[in-house]
């Protein structure tokens, strides 16, 4: 089965007007630093804990007992997290509707002990392709959104019209809602509410053959949702329905404030098999 999902819409053609887009060699950086104390929703959820697992003291003992002279030490450590950390991309296997998931699988068929059988974020390839940024982050008068805050198809339609932006299959689509100004200032409030897209706005971006989905924010959609009935529909719209891949905790606030509606951006998921998404260093070329 297919296990890229809308990702198959980057093609060759697609990478390579991204690349001739690029004319001052200029990177911004879109990612957080991954650290102890980020911010998470699960609970239960470890999201960072970095420990030393080799010393210089130990591996120098070690090598002198070998007879060697030049006391090479060596540090490594050893990480516990969850994939779901810092700017992070949400492979396809990540959410279900009930028990179906991307392509027609069931979970009987993905879910393992050991990771998912099918659908893991080793599935994603590499993403060079053109991103276009969506600020909504004044639309409530401030610098930033309000927690809870629907950031319609109406509001995105605005705000690309806005930018003078189309988007375009292949796309990568980013919003800037103001709310990671948060991140590691107010984790509790960051992760509590959050304002995002609701399903219509989401429906309006993947009908457009959008490859990914990016926020500024912990799940790109609005928290809580409008309906009471309902929890992360959004998730389930984009990666289950349509196999279009969700970024969070996207840093967008560099290239709003330099007025960069679309670049080149770079983007590589590390292969780590079976796993249901992976933190992610996307970069902006301009």
């Amino acid at each position: 089965g297919d296990q890229k999902g809308a990702a198959n819409r980057l093609t060759p053609d697609r990478t390579l007007a991204a690349l001739q887009s690029v004319r001052e060699g200029r990177i911004f950086d879109l990612s957080r630093v991954i650290q102890p104390g980020a911010p998470f929703i699960h609970p239960g959820q470890t999201p960072f804990i970095l420990a030393n697992y080799v010393s210089p003291r130990d591996s120098i003992k070690r090598r002198r007992g070998l007879g060697h002279t030049n006391d090479a030490g060596t540090n490594i450590e050893r990480v516990e997290m969850t994939m779901h950390v810092g700017t992070h991309i949400d492979a396809l296997g990540h959410f279900t509707i009930g028990k179906r998931m991307y392509g027609g699988l069931t979970t009987d068929e993905v879910l393992t002990d050991w990771g998912l059988a099918q659908l893991g974020i080793e599935h994603c390839p590499p993403m060079i392709t053109r991103a276009v940024c969506l600020d909504v982050s004044g639309l409530d008068g401030g610098d930033h959104l309000q927690g809870g805050r629907v950031v319609s198809r109406a509001d995105l339609k605005r705000a690309a019209e806005k930018a003078r932006v189309a988007i375009e299959p292949g796309d990568m689509v980013m919003i800037h809602t103001g709310w990671g100004k948060l991140f590691m200032v107010d984790n509790a409030r960051y992760v509590a509410t959050e304002p995002g897209i609701d399903v219509e706005a989401a429906a309006w971006l993947t009908a457009q053959g959008v490859v990914a989905i990016g926020a500024d924010s912990m799940a790109v959609e609005v928290m809580p949702n409008p309906d009471k009935t309902k929890t992360m529909p959004v998730h389930q719209h984009t990666l289950v329905e349509n196999g279009v891949y969700l970024i969070e905790n996207l840093l967008l606030d560099e290239v709003v404030k330099a007025g960069l509606a679309s670049f080149c951006c770079v983007m590589l998921p590390v292969k780590f098999k079976g796993a249901t998404g992976c933190p992610v260093r996307p970069v902006a070329v301009i």
